[in-house]
C-alpha cells in the first residue's frame, strides 16, 4: 500500500469493526446449538496445509502462496438472453433469473464454486455468511473435470 492511503486506513478499521461485532454476534448465536462445523465459519484462522518437513523453505513457500489475489466473487444468480433483449434494456428494467427469492448464493474463487451463503447487511454494506462449504476435496474434484 502507498502511503496516501493512510487516511482511509482509519475508515477501513472502523468498517472492520463493525464486521468483527457482526462476527461476534454471529457466535453468540451460534452458542445456541445451531453452530455451524469448519474452521472458518467458527472465527478460527484457517491453518495452511503442510508437506510433512518443517524446513524454513517450505514454510516461505507457502507463504508466497497465501499472498497472491484471487477474485472473489458473489452469484446471485444467472439467466440466457439474447442480444436482442439485452439493446433493448434501460434504467429501470427488470431481468429475471435462475435462482429463487431467499435461495443460499454462490460464492465464487476465480469462477470456481467454493461455498454457498446468505446475504447479510452490516451498517449498509453488504456481505455474505457462508452456510456451506465446500470441502477441499471437491473442490479439487470440480476442478479436475474441467
Amino acid at each position: 500500500m502507498a502511503t496516501e492511503d493512510i487516511p482511509g486506513e482509519a475508515a477501513a478499521d472502523d468498517g472492520m469493526a463493525d464486521w468483527a461485532e457482526a462476527l461476534l454476534e454471529q457466535k453468540s448465536g451460534d452458542a445456541d446449538g445451531d453452530a455451524q462445523n469448519g474452521t472458518v465459519l467458527s472465527g478460527e484462522s484457517p491453518r495452511p496445509f503442510s508437506s510433512g518437513s518443517s524446513s524454513d523453505g517450505s514454510a516461505q513457500d507457502i507463504n508466497m502462496v497465501l499472498d497472491i489475489p484471487v477474485q472473489l466473487s458473489v452469484e446471485l444468480g444467472r439467466t440466457k438472453v439474447p442480444i436482442k433483449h439485452i439493446l433493448q434494456l434501460g434504467q429501470g428494467s427488470v431481468v429475471e433469473l435462475d435462482a429463487l427469492a431467499g435461495e443460499p448464493m454462490d460464492v465464487l474463487v476465480n469462477g470456481y464454486l467454493i461455498a454457498q451463503g446468505e446475504v447479510v447487511v452490516v451498517n449498509d454494506k453488504f456481505g455474505i455468511r457462508l452456510t456451506d462449504v465446500v470441502t477441499p476435496s471437491e473442490r479439487l474434484r470440480r476442478v479436475s473435470k474441467n
